[in-house]
């Protein structure tokens, strides 16, 4: 094994939840991976994959429920509305500071080179097509490719 003294040489993220905060949180990641020169791939499985879907991707919501960070009783959370105005609230402060929309950012992240990849197994389990995905999407791969595309030094990988 070569010597890297420790530089990050590749980021390899897996998204497993559609949850805005969650998927803005892989965005950023890969984005300013890429911004540092840095190589970023994400791997969306399980519910990660509604945040590439072409029929959910700009619909995705804040969890109110369940969600520590909220600092609002489980009860207030499950109201009705209450997850549509957490997220709407976001995303105005998101605008606020010039944060693209998720279809925009993904139009950001595959132009500047972030490798995405869907998780065969859970396309399965959902009856997802590869044509139901945005078009950056390489290719719907299993774990154990996932795995080995993150071999070697410098690689650092991501669980959001």
């Amino acid at each position: 094994m070569s010597e890297n003294n420790g530089e990050i040489k590749r980021m390899m993220i897996i998204l497993s939840k559609a949850t805005l905060e969650n998927v803005y949180a892989a965005f950023v990641l890969a984005n300013g991976a890429r911004m540092e020169g840095i190589d970023a791939e994400i791997f969306f499985t399980f519910f990660g994959l509604e945040a590439v879907h072409k029929k959910k991707l700009a619909r995705l919501h804040v969890a109110t429920v369940g969600n520590p960070a909220m600092h609002i009783p489980t009860m207030i959370g499950g109201l009705p509305g209450m997850e549509a105005f957490a997220t709407s609230m976001m995303k105005k402060e998101m605008e606020k500071i010039d944060m693209p929309e998720v279809p925009e950012f993904l139009d950001i992240l595959s132009a500047s080179g972030v490798r995405m990849w869907a998780c065969k197994l859970a396309m399965d389990m959902f009856h997802y097509k590869k044509e139901d995905l945005f078009e950056g999407i390489e290719d719907v791969i299993t774990v154990g490719d996932f795995y080995k595309k993150s071999e070697g030094a410098g690689v650092h990988m991501l669980f959001i």
